[in-house]
């Protein structure tokens, strides 16, 4: 033992000098890295600062925060700046934001896990203004709240920035028009919110109208019930930009399942299918742990179909998978509360045509049960032609009828023109005798 104890004091002086060396190491290093971005060092792309890796951060004081955001502004170079793991706090941002005001390279910007506020958001908003060439902005973890998004996103309104991270933030509305919103912005992340149906109305005004450019939104872990769902659902009717709606880990019931499955495929109608969603590709929903549930089987199913085709041929190939399949079709009847016959709906004279789709994509079995469910309808086709043909005939028979008649007019009509002429010439030849007998008695009475 007092071995064991006269060695470990002997060491202890060693291990403290390695402690110092490691420190003095790590001190150079961070002095050297802060003067390359000073220096503006073409190989000084990319600044990351962990605050609790880095004992120097975290001792970094107001002055210092002011100057490096002076160099990452006059620094070239520049593409990527991580701060993150409580690097900075509100107080430190004004001074990092006090002289960074634009910057003509950064493209990435992470401020990760720094308990940031509204007021945190709102020092870099003259930053975020004059910055055009920002491509990706991510504040992960912070604590911005509604208010604090509500002033980013606005604050972004004219950049060019095209994906946005605020996931763990405290969001629970979303209080932004369309007009307010990136016009480049294509992925936004808002998962491990507090996101209900009162967000989803205001996410849905982003989703509608053609200037409409998300093509991914993540909602995961959330509190996104059926009502919100619905929301989200009615809105992307008419959107075809939304590529990936990812939906896990919310309160969704099968009835808000059951709005996803008849926005991407619905059945009630061949013109159902045809005007659903033909543009999302991706529907996450249901958690780690839940059973795949039947629904969730067919919104994949429609999606897949979405992402193998353009979307008018979507359409039609749901129509051909769904509408012309009866065992297909009918899961999602009853899936969806619809029973009708898709035959009552297709004119009888397609139906050749209808039957040789079914024959070339579900073989002769599928054929003879459509046959089996339209055999009425054929027994129907038939006698409409009948029917047709016997209109037709009688229709033929009076325009017959009505020219005839009016060829006995036109007689008429003839006959009284040439009526009307020789009474003309006659009245012509009684003028002319007259004149000459009127000229004759005058000639007569001169010679008296």
């Amino acid at each position: 033992m007092d071995s064991d104890d006269d060695s470990s004091m002997h060491d202890a002086p060693f291990i403290e000098e390695e402690e110092e060396e490691e420190e003095e190491e790590e001190e150079d290093w961070f002095d050297g890295y802060l003067q390359s971005v000073r220096e503006n060092n073409p190989l000084s792309k990319t600044l990351s600062l962990n605050g609790q890796y880095h004992e120097r951060v975290q001792n970094m004081v107001d002055g210092d925060w002011e100057e490096l955001g002076f160099d990452i502004t006059n620094n070239t170079h520049m593409e990527s700046v991580d701060l993150y793991d409580g690097a900075l706090n509100d107080h430190k941002m004004i001074f990092f934001f006090k002289k960074l005001t634009r910057s003509s390279s950064v493209k990435n910007l992470s401020l990760k896990d720094n308990r940031l506020s509204v007021d945190g958001v709102r020092s870099m908003v003259p930053f975020l203004q004059n910055t055009n060439n920002l491509e990706s902005l991510n504040l992960d973890d912070n604590n911005m709240k509604s208010k604090g998004f509500t002033c980013l996103v606005r604050s972004l309104r004219g950049s060019h920035i095209e994906r946005l991270y605020c996931n763990s933030n405290g969001i629970n509305s979303i209080d932004i028009d369309n007009t307010q919103f990136p016009k480049h912005l294509t992925y936004l992340s808002l998962s491990r919110n507090s996101i209900s149906a009162d967000g989803c109305r205001g996410l849905a005004k982003l989703l509608q109208g053609g200037g409409a450019t998300l093509s991914m939104l993540r909602l995961s872990h959330n509190k996104i019930n059926d009502e919100g769902v619905k929301i989200l659902a009615d809105a992307l009717q008419s959107n075809t930009s939304l590529k990936t709606l990812d939906l896990k880990e919310n309160d969704i019931s099968d009835q808000g399942d059951l709005a996803l499955l008849k926005l991407v495929n619905g059945i009630s109608s061949i013109e159902a299918t045809l005007q659903s969603n033909h543009t999302l590709r991706y529907v996450g929903l249901g958690g780690v742990l839940d059973p795949v549930s039947e629904i969730h089987i067919k919104i994949d199913v429609a999606t897949r179909i979405n992402r193998n085709r353009h979307q008018r041929e979507a359409g039609r190939e749901k129509v051909i998978q769904t509408q012309l399949h009866s065992e297909t079709r009918a899961a999602l009847c009853r899936l969806q509360g619809d029973n009708h016959s898709v035959f009552n709906e297709i004119d009888p004279l397609h139906l050749p045509e209808v039957f040789a789709l079914i024959a070339r994509h579900h073989g002769h079995g599928e054929l003879y049960d459509a046959l089996s469910s339209s055999i009425m309808l054929l027994f129907s086709t038939v006698n409409v032609k009948k029917c047709i043909q016997q209109e037709r005939d009688y229709h033929a028979a009076k325009v017959a009828e009505h020219r005839s008649k009016a060829e006995q007019l036109d007689a008429k009509l003839a006959s009284m023109a040439e009526a009307v002429e020789g009474n003309e010439r006659n009245n012509d030849i009684v003028n002319r005798s007259n004149k000459r007998r009127r000229k004759w008695w005058w000639r007569l009475l001169d010679g008296v």
